[in-house]
């Protein structure tokens, strides 16, 4: 299985957006995704408060800002060979 973790903040407009992408690629993958919202948290604020939205696939930071759904099925179908 994939683990996808999402950093995001709330009103965050890029952040929605990259949840909506990675939710929409998540059927075609054995992937489960965990989003976390960094506010009021000031570890995690002071570590991607200013990098939101970030997601980590498997642990490793794989985009930050943006990406495409092509971008994701490309980094997803990589862990898969793994």
């Amino acid at each position: 299985m994939i683990e996808l973790r999402l950093y995001t903040r709330a009103d965050c407009e890029l952040c929605r957006e990259m949840e909506e992408i990675v939710e929409a690629e998540l059927p075609r993958f054995d992937a489960r995704l965990e989003r976390i919202e960094i506010d009021g948290e000031p570890a995690l604020e002071a570590t991607y408060g200013q990098e939101v939205p970030v997601l980590f696939v498997n642990d490793r930071k794989a985009f930050k800002f943006r990406c495409t759904a092509r971008e994701l099925r490309k980094r997803l179908l990589r862990e898969v060979r793994r």
